[in-house]
């Protein structure tokens, strides 16, 4: 795995309450249990997995909706997610998260942003530089630049066997699509023709059921057919799993070397929801690394 931690990489498929970490999760809820909200050893043995079924991953993410309920819970998972991509050297970094009200803890949708962008200023690992007279904020972190929101680009996650919602989006032409599972043959024509690019997320969509095994995973056909992709995570700390864990996953399972893998991470950049300058300092991190690489 030391390469792929070290090779310098592009998230663009994050959800901030998906990827929290294990040892957070546990403390978190043992509070829970405590105060008597929850019952905790109802949780303990599904946090500690890792290879969850998909019903215990339904159980992590219902007890992570009652946790992000909580403005210094949200500070504190927003710190950390950032970190985590950070070490392991993701160079830019969309996270995305639906604002959320919940009157009873006196929380509006804009205090949860609030409480998300309080976790940005609060990360100690990296640099942070970012607008903070808007809730968007593109915000830029040494080594990983950061997007808060689409700013005017735009992304549909397509996951449900609905032929005539897909063709609805296709023909919208979206900037990017999430996942591109249960597609028709009819639909892969009309994706390929637009040159949509893909985020892909190998392990969410193994540990979702929504595609069976690795072995007939879209991902193939759209290398090889030149389509724009990316790897991605979805939810790192719900299914286990990392950005260099994917990179490294399909290594192994389509048998793409270190120099095609990096490629693909590189073509990246041409992908993401941020402005040339920022495209320009993510070219030269990975013409740097290129050569560290011997690549």
């Amino acid at each position: 795995m030391e390469w792929w931690v070290y090779m310098p990489k592009v998230e663009l498929h994050a959800h901030l309450n998906g990827s929290v970490r294990d040892s957070t999760l546990l403390e978190l809820a043992r509070v829970l249990g405590d105060e008597g909200v929850i019952v905790f050893s109802d949780v303990e043995h599904v946090i500690m997995k890792d290879d969850r079924s998909l019903h215990e991953v339904f159980k992590l993410f219902d007890l992570i909706h009652i946790l992000t309920t909580d403005h210094k819970t949200v500070t504190r998972i927003t710190k950390e997610v950032v970190e985590d991509f950070a070490y392991e050297n993701v160079v830019y970094l969309e996270l995305r998260t639906t604002p959320k009200k919940n009157d009873s803890k006196g929380m509006s949708k804009r205090s949860y942003m609030e409480a998300v962008m309080e976790g940005l200023r609060a990360v100690t690992a990296v640099d942070v530089d970012f607008a903070p007279q808007s809730l968007d904020a593109r915000t830029s972190l040494n080594r990983i630049p950061m997007n808060g929101t689409c700013h005017g680009a735009t992304r549909r996650k397509i996951y449900v066997p609905n032929h005539e919602e897909i063709q609805m989006m296709l023909d919208f032409l979206p900037n990017r699509i999430g996942h591109a599972c249960c597609f028709s043959e009819e639909d892969w024509r009309k994706l390929k023709s637009s040159k949509i690019p893909v985020e892909i997320c190998l392990t969410s969509n193994i540990r979702t059921n929504t595609i069976s095994s690795l072995d007939i995973h879209h991902f193939v056909d759209l290398y090889n057919a030149k389509h724009p992709v990316i790897l991605c995570t979805d939810d790192s700390g719900v299914f286990s799993t990392s950005l260099s864990k994917e990179y490294s996953l399909a290594s192994s399972a389509f048998g793409l070397g270190k120099k095609e893998l990096f490629q693909l991470a590189r073509n990246g950049i041409d992908y993401i929801f941020a402005d040339d300058e920022v495209k320009g300092d993510l070219t030269e991190i990975f013409s740097s690394a290129a050569k560290e690489l011997d690549l």
